[in-house]
């Protein structure tokens, strides 16, 4: 290889990467200058150019992960390379839910702010909008009924045991107020979660794969991004994933100023968290629809939602263990109705293995509900 092919693959290679390099640029200037940028918070100006700033930086890095994952997922194959996807993304989940949890004033809700948001936004948006736009191009899709329902059984299970049933329950199982039922509650829902992933990668991996009726023409014709090797996505998926993380401390700064002294709805923290991690997967999803391929869709979106319930509760409660923080997981009245509704709706999508533009309307609509309610409870 020539100097000239050599710097030519070098600029190549940074061009493509360049959500790494704005990543750890940005993670250098606030390691070095982040306490006087941080310094003068009631001055509004300021600290909304620096949420944007960190916002965007992290959502592209969030981009850029969900694309080195992908890489990796492609050479994996299904269902693991979906299990290296949502694993990534989970990881940026708990770090910014650690970091504003640790940082000023106690907000016990925040998790259940989270996780309550991450089941709308999949269940009810990133589900909607792929079903919708899916359905506009082909009139109908179809997905593999058996596994939908395998995700849809677990997830139902889990949200009410860990969102519905606390708040019923006589001591909430916070790891201040009853350190006991705290435990039993990371204990059952690590269980669940790791049922379902030996029935998703061992014992019933086809119920994952796309259904066997698919045209052969939609498959042959999908198009594929070129990608380097194994190893180079990993290291690529760590260096882009660690300085999300690392920045998720001075966004939680901001994050905290805007609900506890400007006085923003509390349950708006958890929404952007929500919205951050899972932007990257709803395009994959998006993406994977309007390719017909809508099984690649549901496992995105509904291997988001249950990864949310399945791993952040216990690592938001082991959390609590060693902070000493208060953690509520119990949901509101109105909150509880709304997820119940959509776990039903979303029974009812799956119930028939074709979807079409109405159940995309549907889930939609709820997800308009669930925003209205958000600003107006």
């Amino acid at each position: 290889m020539t100097a000239a092919e050599t710097e030519l693959d070098v600029r190549s290679l940074l061009a493509t990467e360049t959500p790494a390099v704005a990543g750890i640029l940005t993670t250098l200037v606030f390691i070095g200058f982040g306490d006087a940028l941080l310094s003068d918070l009631e001055n509004h100006f300021l600290t909304i150019a620096m949420f944007v700033w960190l916002f965007a930086v992290m959502m592209w890095g969030a981009f850029g992960v969900v694309r080195h994952a992908d890489a990796v997922a492609e050479k994996l194959g299904e269902p693991y390379g979906t299990l290296v996807l949502t694993f990534s993304v989970i990881v940026i989940e708990v770090a910014l839910l650690a970091a504003i949890m640790l940082h000023g004033q106690n907000n016990p809700t925040l998790a259940r702010d989270v996780m309550f948001a991450t089941l709308m936004i999949v269940l009810n948006g990133m589900v909607g909008t792929a079903l919708l736009i899916g359905a506009l191009r082909y009139w109908e899709q179809e997905c593999n009924l058996t596994g939908a329902r395998s995700f849809l059984v677990v997830m139902s299970a889990l949200s009410i045991v860990a969102l519905v049933l606390p708040k019923f329950t006589e001591t909430a199982p916070s790891p201040v107020e009853a350190p006991g039922k705290a435990i039993l509650f990371i204990a059952i829902t690590v269980l669940f979660y790791a049922v379902f992933i030996f029935i998703q990668t061992m014992r019933h991996g086809a119920f994952f794969a796309d259904p066997e009726t698919r045209s052969e023409k939609n498959s042959s014709h999908q198009s594929r991004k070129p990608t380097r090797s194994l190893a180079y996505h990993v290291v690529m998926l760590v260096l882009t994933l660690v300085p999300v993380v690392a920045l998720s401390e001075y966004l939680a700064v901001i994050v905290d100023f805007g609900i506890e002294d400007i006085g923003l709805p509390e349950p708006l923290g958890g929404l952007l968290i929500a919205v951050l991690v899972l932007a990257p997967e709803g395009l994959t999803a998006f993406h994977a629809a309007l390719a017909n391929h809508l099984q690649r869709a549901v496992n995105v979106c509904l291997g988001s939602a249950l990864s949310t319930i399945g791993l952040t509760i216990p690592a938001v409660l082991i959390i609590g263990f060693a902070a000493n923080i208060h953690v509520h997981l119990g949901l509101t009245d109105v909150e509880t109705v709304l997820l119940v509704l959509t776990l039903f709706v979303s029974g009812l999508t799956f119930a028939g293995g074709r979807t079409n533009v109405l159940q995309g309307a549907v889930h939609l609509l709820l997800f308009f509900v669930y925003v209205a309610l958000l600003f107006s409870p």
